[in-house]
């Protein structure tokens, strides 16, 4: 790059900056603070939509997720529906820091363009947005999260009408619609309690959630046997979503020595216990850990915050510390192999059944989908187009010729109720699977 070329981007950089300072008044502290080295890299470029919607730093700046950022999002995305015919949004949040602020912003933008609002009255897991958009039949969601990313970060994830996050092409349309706007004059709000008064805005409450619950219990395997449930297992929220979710739906199917993790229980955005929130992460799995070993618990899980992935760790005495670290592969073919064994055992397989996942996970499966029948799937990396695979076969009326779905970063899906990766759904079946083989004398590693 040219001397005149970087004195070009200095000088663009530096106006940006002085823009935010004039209008940005809500961020003048952490603007003025901002060191040379800092400056650049909040303004050096704009925050860029695609098909994981946004995902960056939290902080004042065109290449930080702030108010600015999400409402220029919002404004695009609210403008994209509209255009497209579409006239309401389901919105939810994670536990990370601002989450809640963003997803209150963001409905008061699309408030404002006359879309009809589904707000959840407190965080939730990525699942129930999928499935609330089906649920309420909404046009798009977007669910405010950074996923496993440490806690510097936020994020903002959106859905089409299906219940599956878009796909590039939407994506494209919505940065196209984004890309139009200017943060401080294009952006149109309506203050939030006007719109809650004026019926734009509506709160999801508790009949969702029990709604919910029973939608994710109908995915059980184990009908009519009734191995011992009373088996003491760890289980790990990360401080994120999952732990309401996840602690009802195992209960409810009579796991009675289900055994949290305190200090990772509640939601909290700091993360405290673990600097990466990734349950793929060996370090992230310590703390789980030392509870199991406390407990003699044979099987530990671990939501990630946004409560879409789980990952699971196996007392295996030859392991280092007494426990085994699943991949998400090994946990696939686990799981694949008990929805298709109980499936199977109990009549329910569907008639040419289908497995779909990204071409970059394990194809160890071939094995178990040749055993029973079932036709493998492979699509792009990306959980959304194992979701445009499930949309594919709705439009040919063949929705439950789908039986599992999964990617080898810790995301399966046993059913067509989500359009994403669904923790919920998997953690209920990994406790099943285990007790059902516990009581059989099996073990998952062995």
């Amino acid at each position: 790059m040219s001397a005149t070329d970087k004195q070009m981007i200095s000088s663009e950089i530096r106006k940006r900056y002085d823009r935010w300072c004039r209008f940005a008044h809500r961020y003048a502290d952490e603007l003025a603070a901002m060191d040379e080295e800092t400056l650049v890299d909040a303004f050096y470029t704009d925050l860029e939509f695609g098909t994981a919607g946004l995902r960056g730093i939290m902080g004042p700046g065109t290449n930080r997720m702030n108010d600015y950022t999400v409402a220029r999002a919002s404004q695009g995305l609210a403008n994209h529906t509209v255009l497209t015919g579409g006239k309401s949004i389901a919105v939810s949040f994670d536990s990370r820091h601002h989450s809640a602020e963003f997803a209150r912003l963001s409905a008061s933008v699309f408030a404002a363009a006359g879309l009809h609002v589904y707000l959840f009255a407190e965080l939730m897991p990525t699942p129930a947005l999928s499935y609330a958009v089906r649920c309420f039949g909404c046009d798009a969601g977007v669910m405010v999260t950074a996923s496993h990313n440490a806690a510097a970060y936020n994020g903002y994830k959106v859905y089409d009408k299906t219940g599956c996050q878009v796909t590039t092409d939407v994506a494209a349309a919505i940065q196209q619609s984004i890309n139009c706007l200017d943060p401080f004059e294009d952006v149109e709000y309506l203050a939030f309690d006007k719109a809650l008064d004026e019926g734009l805005i509506e709160y999801i409450g508790e009949e969702f959630f029990e709604a919910y619950v029973k939608e994710e219990l109908s995915f059980g395997l184990l009908f009519d046997e009734c191995p011992p449930k009373d088996v003491p297992i760890v289980y790990s929220a990360l401080n994120g979503t999952g732990f309401k979710s996840v602690m009802r739906v195992l209960a409810d199917a009579g796991f009675t020595r289900i055994i949290p993790v305190e200090e990772q229980s509640m939601p909290d955005g700091d993360f405290p216990t673990c600097k990466y929130p990734n349950p793929e992460s060996a370090q992230t799995m310590a703390l789980g850990l030392e509870y199991a070993k406390r407990y003699k618990a044979e099987l530990f899980i671990a939501t990630d915050p946004d409560a879409d992935r789980v990952a699971i760790a196996v007392h295996d005495e030859n392991a280092d510390g007494g426990y085994r670290l699943l991949t998400g592969n090994e946990t696939a073919i686990l799981l694949f192999d008990y929805v298709c064994m109980r499936r199977t055992k109990h009549h329910s397989m569907p008639a040419s059944p289908v497995m779909v996942k990204t071409i970059v996970s394990t194809d160890l499966v071939e094995s178990i989908s040749a055993y029973y029948g079932v036709e493998v799937i492979d699509v792009l990396t990306g959980f959304k187009y194992i979701g445009e695979q499930i949309a594919l076969l709705e439009e040919k009326k063949q929705s439950e010729r789908f039986v599992f779905g999964f990617e080898e970063s810790c995301g399966y899906l046993s059913g067509t109720h989500v359009r994403d990766k669904d923790a919920i759904n998997a953690c209920l079946l990994i406790c099943e699977m285990f007790a059902l083989h516990k009581a059989n004398g099996i073990s998952l590693i062995k």
